[in-house]
């Protein structure tokens, strides 16, 4: 049976995912300070607009949960980022991250030098060094089908939160998601597509824990 405190086999595995998140996030927010510096506008500026972005809030949450998973195991925080459904959660919506990015944003930009490091870090190396740790250090445990529809609070949270500082800004972090380009109602279609492939993504993830748990340990 899991429970929220179950043992985490592989710490280091935890460290290093957690390591490679903040990682990316630092040398992402010394970049963006860098590009509005050089654009006349505050480290104030650059701090909002580098908070808008799901892929940052996102990394910054699997920086967190797995900061407090390894380092304080025994505190509130760190039992319930260790709960599989919790740390389920995170490693889905970090997934949808690297997913969203390769066929939807790659053919965007083409960032060189250390933005392209930072961007690999953030689109790829965490998302799939959070699947890596989520197969070798996550209990798997029988989570009903119904759980990513709870899960699914974090980007519905981070849409209405993209929309409201999008309106109050005037400024949209994704192209799919810009009212102002595209109007509410392609705007929320689009959205809409991106939580049916968060659920997808979801229920992958609640199918292989309970394969997981249905095949003997050889």
């Amino acid at each position: 049976m899991n429970t929220p405190n179950a043992h985490w086999p592989h710490p280091s595995l935890t460290r290093l995912v957690a390591l490679v998140a903040w990682f990316g996030l630092g040398l992402q927010l010394w970049l963006s300070l860098q590009l509005v510096a050089q654009q006349g506008k505050s480290a104030t500026d650059g701090l909002v607009i580098f908070m808008g972005y799901f892929t940052v809030l996102t990394n910054l949450l699997v920086a967190v949960s797995l900061s407090l998973a390894a380092g304080l195991p025994t505190s509130v925080a760190g039992r319930w980022f260790r709960r599989t459904e919790v740390a389920t959660a995170v490693t889905v919506s970090i997934t949808l991250v690297g997913l969203a990015y390769h066929v939807l944003l790659r053919h965007v930009w083409d960032p060189q030098g250390l933005q392209k490091l930072a961007d690999v870090a953030l689109h790829y190396a965490v998302p799939l060094l959070c699947v890596l740790h989520w197969w070798c250090v996550v209990p798997p445990r029988r989570m009903p089908w119904l759980a990513p529809f709870a899960w699914a609070a974090w980007p519905l949270a981070y849409l209405a939160y993209a929309l409201l500082r999008g309106h109050w800004l005037q400024s949209y972090p994704y192209p799919f998601i810009d009212v102002g380009v595209l109007g509410y109602p392609r705007t929320l279609l689009n959205a809409l597509g991106l939580l049916v492939v968060f659920l997808l993504v979801g229920a992958v993830f609640v199918a292989v824990a309970r394969w997981r748990l249905s095949t003997p340990t050889r």
